[in-house]
């Protein structure tokens, strides 16, 4: 018979729970496994820290539906006050080879994409962020209208110690 005591107990919890001790905010908008070109991503925190610097990630869920090796996405980022960060961003989604990029042993990948490094949040109050797939085929003017593959898009802060 297997026996536990309470310290192996809370000892798991603790190991399995603070693996993630940089995590300040962390959140998706589930998709039906399509991103629209209309669908703008929002999501929003209040930042209560002026002084300290985080790093911000985009992140993306796929299945093996995605049919590009890349991800073109527009972000912006609205600060309390009003100002706006623009940035068109880039990211690898599949080796050369084909094969996705990203954790996750089925054919759902999760990607953690480095949006800004060492940012300060240096207003004090709601910052709104927006995200959205840019994406085209070669050789096209026109942007995909609907980009299949994507089930979840999500945004994380980390604390940086």
């Amino acid at each position: 018979m297997l026996r536990t005591s309470s310290f192996q107990l809370v000892f798991l919890w603790l190991m399995i729970f603070s693996c993630d001790s940089n995590r300040v905010f962390d959140t998706y908008n589930s998709l039906s496994g399509v991103w629209s070109q209309d669908d703008i991503q929002i999501f929003k925190y209040e930042s209560k820290d002026s002084i300290s610097n985080y790093n911000l990630f985009v992140n993306i869920r796929n299945t093996e539906d995605y049919p590009f090796n890349n991800l073109f996405i527009i972000t912006e980022l609205t600060y309390p006050k009003g100002k706006t960060l623009s940035d068109t961003l880039e990211y690898a989604m599949a080796y050369p080879d084909g094969k996705l990029i990203g954790s996750g042993f089925t054919s759902l990948k999760e990607n953690k994409l480095i949006y800004k490094e060492d940012f300060q949040f240096d207003e004090l109050g709601e910052y709104t962020f927006q995200i959205s797939q840019a994406m085209r085929k070669y050789d096209h003017i026109n942007g995909v209208k609907e980009l299949k593959g994507i089930s979840d898009v999500g945004l994380r802060i980390e604390s940086k110690k």
